[in-house]
Order: structure tokens, then sequence, then C-alpha cells
């Protein structure tokens, strides 16, 4: 039996699973750790993997969602590495799977170590205002974002993430000096956007997309090869002059030690 699924926010994000032939299977709860927040776009892939699991009954046992947003995803890192009980943990990884050990080097992660599970997808990123600002441009965002210099709020995820990582493009290509503000989840930075409690942020569509749909934010470019269907009227900055695209890998790996039985079940629950 297989299924496949498509979750239709612009984002491309396909998730097929099927029954694992191998004989191993879960004995109890499978911990699925979010190496970010709730309410972000990784929170909500793995809640949504959580009940595609649960509704077809493709596991005998539940899939846990675990958030651990600490360090720009050194928490999850660190709890996944040392648990005790590898066969039963999973987890969902952004870039930072990549980039934080890179810039921590004293967590003693070697990525190499993590079973490969699936990569599942990749996520988009586009510049968002609040509407009240009035904003509609990338022109009138360069204007504004100036005039306030490092009063000017970008919210984000974390620190030495994927949106700082834009937030020093933005600041470099345009000549602005906005103040990066880091949260513990993308869905807490489209919060403080949809509230003015911040100017801008570089969310994925998933985590503004009810705030967008409810008339109180605004994409006004996507980092995007081409524009996204969802967002016809947000050009993409390649369309604007400048040649800058950027993704977030959505991929679930195992922890370290986790025996051949139960990496083949994994793989092929997420073929």
């Amino acid at each position: 039996m297989s299924l496949g699924v498509v979750l239709g926010l612009g984002l491309g994000f396909s998730v097929a699973m099927v029954d694992s032939a191998a004989a191993w299977e879960p004995k109890k709860p499978v911990n699925f750790v979010v190496m970010a927040g709730k309410g972000g776009g990784a929170d909500k892939a793995v809640r949504f993997i959580q009940n595609i699991i649960a509704k077809n009954k493709l596991s005998s046992k539940p899939f846990t969602p675990i958030n651990k947003p600490g360090g720009s995803g050194a928490e999850a890192l660190v709890h996944v590495k040392n648990t005790s009980d590898p066969d039963h943990t999973l987890m969902f990884t952004l870039n930072s799977f990549y980039t934080t050990p890179l810039l921590q080097p004293g967590l003693g992660i070697d990525i190499s170590t993590f079973t490969p599970v699936g990569r599942m997808a990749e996520d988009t990123f586009l510049l968002w205002v609040n509407k009240d600002s009035g904003i509609t441009t990338v022109d009138q965002f360069v204007k504004a974002a100036k005039a306030k210099g490092n009063k000017w709020i970008m919210a984000g995820t974390g620190k030495n993430s994927e949106d700082n990582i834009l937030t020093n493009f933005l600041n470099k290509t345009f000549d602005l000096n906005m103040k990066y503000v880091p949260y513990k989840g993308g869905g807490r930075v489209a919060k403080e956007l949809a509230g003015n409690n911040a100017n801008s942020t570089v969310n994925n569509p998933s985590e503004q997309l009810g705030f967008y749909q409810a008339g109180k934010t605004r994409p006004i470019a996507a980092f995007t090869p081409v524009r996204l269907p969802l967002f016809k009227d947000a050009p993409t900055f390649k369309e604007l002059g400048t040649d800058f695209s950027y993704f977030m890998q959505r991929t679930v790996v195992g922890a370290p030690g986790k025996s051949k039985g139960a990496s083949a079940y994994y793989q092929g629950l997420f073929k």
C-alpha cells in the first residue's frame, strides 16, 4: 500500500509514504524532534506528517512531535545525538542541521553519524511586511528601512539561521542597517509582524499564510527563481535585478546508532 500527499501552500511540499516490508516495527511511540519552535514551517510539516501517519494507520505506534528550538537547532542536535533510544527517535531538519555544527564546533556534532531517512521537500522564502505599512514594493521597503536605520526590526527564527542569512543579504545588497531580532519559531515571527511588533520578516509561505489571508501581512518579493503560484503579485528578486534564490531543505534523519531494521522501516515509511 502507498500514499502520496501534496501540501499545496506554494511550497512544492510532497510526502509519499509506504508500508515497510522490514520486519522491525516501533515498540512504543516515536519521538519526532523538530529543530524549531511551534507554529513554524518545520513544526507545521511534522504535525502534518503525524496526522497523515495516524489517519492512514501507517504505523502501529504514534509519532510524537517534540520541539527543540534552542541554539538555532543545537538543542535538537544534541538531544538526538544523546538519545538512549535511537530506534524510536527521528528529527525533521532545517538548513541549520548543516550550518549549526559548523558554527558551533564545541557541540561535537558529526552529522555524518545521523541516519538518513528521506528528503521531503524544499521550502521557499518571501519578504513580508505588515499591510498597514502601505509598502507594496521592494523600492518602498528599502526607502523605509533606510530611513529607520537599526530601528527597523527584521524578526526571524534563531541566530545564524536561514532568516539571519537572508537579513544579512538584504542589508548588504541594499545598504541597509536593519536590526535582526531572533525568536524560537516561525509562527512567533509571523505573529510579531502581524501585530506590528516587527517591520518585516522572511517567513516561509505556510508561516504567514493565515495572516496573509486575513489581510494582515503582504509579501513583496520572493527568494525564488520564478513567482510562487499563491503569491503571483510578489516578484522575484531576480526580476528586480538581483539574481538571488534561497531554499530551506526539509529532511528526516534518524539518531546515530539506529539499527538496520529500524532504518529500513523508516526509510520505507517516508519513501
